[in-house]
């Protein structure tokens, strides 16, 4: 299993770094030429490899981590997603709900990435939250994931457990996608929500 990290902007770097941290490798790409930020990128990690966006589209685990209005701009570097898994890591702050059609975002971006599996997940957190180390006073800080595909959930959940958080499944993308969606001025009950689970 490969990971590329899209986008790398606070919340990209933020994940590059939980990655470095427990020595897992994974590309970060942007639109722009890799070398524009190849050393924030080499700073971070051994393991954190700057390339390009079509490069990056062949991992097999995907981390969408760009503004939710450049999700489009991602999809299309790829006729079909059949097979990855897609983590959608932005927040529509700001988009309207006529402009979701009444849906909760996540599912907006599941249109788009044709034949992807898509979990919404790790974007509950404020980037200098995420950041931090997710082992606190014995326990692990949560991250919420929420999926149609229950297969790629408990994938991503094996990922974040290996990253050293503690996930939490919130079910089908139109039930607990609600809890931790962004859209217009308003944010989902579980957004910020900043819990530790400790293990019995």
């Amino acid at each position: 299993m490969n990971y590329a990290i899209i986008g790398f902007g606070e919340i990209g770097q933020t994940l590059a770094k939980a990655f470095a941290r427990k020595g897992i490798a994974v590309s970060v790409a942007t639109t722009r030429n890799p070398e524009s930020f190849a050393s924030a990128a080499t700073a971070i990690g051994p393991g954190i490899t700057p390339t390009t966006l079509a490069e990056a589209v062949r991992a097999d685990v995907v981390f969408l981590a760009v503004r939710f209005q450049s999700h489009p701009d991602v999809a299309k570097a790829l006729p079909s997603w059949q097979g990855k898994i897609i983590v959608d890591v932005t927040n529509a702050y700001g988009v309207s709900a006529e402009d979701l059609g009444g849906r909760p975002s996540a599912k907006v971006v599941e249109e788009a990435f044709a034949g992807g599996r898509l979990v919404k997940g790790f974007n509950h957190l404020v980037a200098a939250v995420l950041d931090q180390d997710p082992a606190v006073h014995g326990g692990r800080r949560v991250v919420f994931l929420t999926s149609d595909d229950d297969d790629a959930a408990t994938q991503i959940g094996a990922l974040a457990e290996n990253l050293g958080f503690a996930p939490i499944k919130l079910g089908a993308l139109s039930e607990g996608g609600l809890l931790v969606q962004a859209h217009d001025k308003s944010w989902g009950r579980l957004i910020f929500k900043d819990l530790v689970k400790f293990d019995s």
